[in-house]
């Protein structure tokens, strides 16, 4: 079984918000298949540090605004 990542996106809503794009557009404008774009937006997969910046750059945002990843202090707390 495949651990989900932690890294958390905010791939749909920016895709609505640009337009109303579909998996499919923003796969083929980064290079990928649809079904990576799936996986991406579902938490089940992270994308190289290459394709996360393409991701950013295709729906017209910065990086930090798409993906984020929790931080944790150093007794284990969330930050």
């Amino acid at each position: 079984m495949v651990k989900p990542t932690r890294v958390s996106n905010s791939i749909r809503p920016l895709r609505f918000a640009a337009g109303e794009m579909t998996q499919a557009e923003l796969a083929e404008r980064v290079g990928v298949t649809r079904q990576t774009i799936i996986a991406i937006e579902q938490g089940k997969y992270s994308p190289s540090l290459e394709v996360a910046f393409q991701i950013a750059h295709a729906l017209g945002v910065r990086l930090d605004e798409v993906f984020s990843y929790p931080t944790t202090t150093s007794n284990g707390d969330s930050a």
